[in-house]
């Protein structure tokens, strides 16, 4: 159990970082061009818009649920006044929200996509794959969640340490040993999608275009032409 306990959340977890840091290298300088989205809307734009803004809406805040959720210390939080308790009612609440939001417009998209013949045609095996993962780690974080409506586990005190121990290099697996299986299986599925990552479609998160927000006004002048 320990040596399996170590490979899921020692070694594994440090695999699928590197394998994204060094695949995404490698992709950008050998495969500039096919740095995109390979969006399909314009082989059909009706179905996309509802399914892709929910999803879009519902995976950003869920990650940025996890960002502040997860890596932030309780102590800060204490300090601030919200005590764990707090803390993970509204993480409960607010990430049920968003995980119902991101997999309905997942499950949106996955259904366009298979039932669209000309969007089916161009659809790819690693498409499957993407789709697949996404589908694995979002429905299985939904369900942790909206479990802890009734079950509580308390994260703040295994699942968060052994992530933040990961990023700063100072690991400690044996955090997870109590961690419930539905909870493993969730992170497992989101250190494969981020070696996987690299490999698919979903490279077109890093090129958000922000400058557009700073970029100089186009000026638009008329211009007449006498006879």
């Amino acid at each position: 159990m320990h040596t399996l306990n170590t490979l899921a959340f020692l070694v594994f977890p440090y695999l699928a970082l590197t394998t994204s840091v060094v695949g995404h290298l490698y992709r950008y300088i050998s495969d500039p061009y096919g740095w995109n989205t390979r969006s399909s809307e314009l082989l059909e734009k009706k179905g996309l818009k509802f399914g892709i803004t929910i999803f879009h809406w519902g995976i950003i805040f869920t990650l940025l649920g996890h960002g502040v959720g997860l890596l932030i210390p309780q102590r800060y939080w204490d300090a601030v006044g919200i005590d764990s308790q707090t803390h993970t009612v509204f993480a409960t609440y607010s990430g049920a929200l968003v995980g119902a939001a991101a997999l309905l417009g997942l499950c949106l998209l996955i259904y366009r996509r298979i039932t669209k013949e000309r969007i089916l045609a161009t659809t790819s095996l690693n498409d499957f794959v993407t789709l697949g993962l996404l589908f694995f780690v979002v429905a299985t974080g939904t369900a942790n969640v909206f479990s802890g409506l009734y079950e509580h586990f308390d994260i703040l005190t295994t699942v968060a340490p052994w992530l933040r121990g990961i990023l700063t290099l100072t690991p400690d697996p044996t955090l997870m040993l109590q961690v419930p299986l539905r909870f493993k299986l969730h992170i497992l599925g989101v250190l494969t999608l981020i070696g996987f990552w690299p490999f698919s479609r979903l490279v077109h998160i890093w090129s958000v275009p922000l400058t557009y927000f700073f970029r100089r006004w186009i000026v638009f002048r008329r211009r007449e032409i006498s006879f």
